[in-house]
């Protein structure tokens, strides 16, 4: 499917730029857009800073940030986003433990496949 010739050492560095820019942008408009909705709904709300309220639990694991982002609160789309802003380097780690297999340069493709494995339990360990 892929053959080595195809792809040059500039075209991955492209490749990775604009994944990493996409996901930057994409994160950023969702943030933007859940921030826009929060407002819109609670901008006028009075702000309380004796006591600190940290996220709903809900909003504290995908699930519950996947249903607050469908029933379009504000809060879970800010979320939702930076969930897309977290993934974009482990997308970028993916991508280049697949393309150094493209290249056939198994080292590489073994240290990406290992701070793969370490981002994604990092990220994962605590729901497993």
């Amino acid at each position: 499917m892929f053959k080595r010739s195809d792809w040059t050492d500039q075209d991955v560095e492209i490749i990775i730029a604009n994944l990493l820019r996409a996901g930057v942008v994409v994160s950023a408009a969702i943030v933007l857009a859940g921030g826009l909705i929060f407002l819109v709904r609670h901008g006028f709300d009075p702000a309380n800073y004796r006591v600190f309220k940290g996220e709903p639990t809900d909003l504290r694991q995908f699930r519950g940030i996947a249903r607050a982002a469908l029933a379009l609160h504000g809060r879970g789309i800010i979320q939702l986003g930076l969930l897309f802003l977290i993934a974009t380097p482990v997308a970028r780690v993916a991508f280049a433990a697949f393309a150094f297999s493209i290249e056939r340069d198994w080292l590489y493709v073994g240290i990406s496949t290992f701070v793969l494995l370490i981002l994604l339990y990092s990220l994962l360990g605590s729901a497993i």
